[in-house]
């Protein structure tokens, strides 16, 4: 869960190249493209792409659709990680292909977290109290 880097702390270019890495990834694992049966069965968002600052590493949070077997998708993402860089590099045109590590997305669930905590009785009188 935690991403430590803020998006205002990279550069517009590695905001970019990140944007454009979930642009292709979105578009292959939609048009299930990888040769998995897991991840052709399965709604997947990439919701985000962490460059590091020389691209050569990308961390790619995904979340399926429903949050349904999130276990399993992940680690067959990491399954057909060296598929998806060969797509990613022919179609990036970089001079070195970023490495993938595929994550899964929680910030959805600190969200909910977060939704639930302020739903208590005791938190939303507080609230009220202002």
């Amino acid at each position: 869960m935690a991403r430590h880097s803020k998006p205002e702390d990279q550069s517009v270019r590695l905001l970019k190249v990140g944007e454009r890495v979930r642009h292709i990834l979105s578009e292959l694992l939609a048009r299930g493209e990888a040769h998995d049966d897991t991840l052709r069965a399965s709604n997947i968002s990439v919701t985000e792409v962490r460059m590091s600052p020389d691209l050569r590493n990308a961390k790619v949070y995904v979340k399926p659709l429903l949050g349904e077997d999130e276990d399993v998708i992940v680690k067959a993402l990491r399954t057909n990680t060296a598929f998806f860089q060969r797509e990613v590099a022919q179609r990036l045109g970089l001079k070195f292909a970023p490495k993938l590590q595929f994550r899964s997305d929680e910030s959805f669930d600190e969200a909910s977290r977060i939704d639930q905590l302020l739903d208590d009785p005791k938190v939303r009188r507080d609230l009220d109290g202002e």
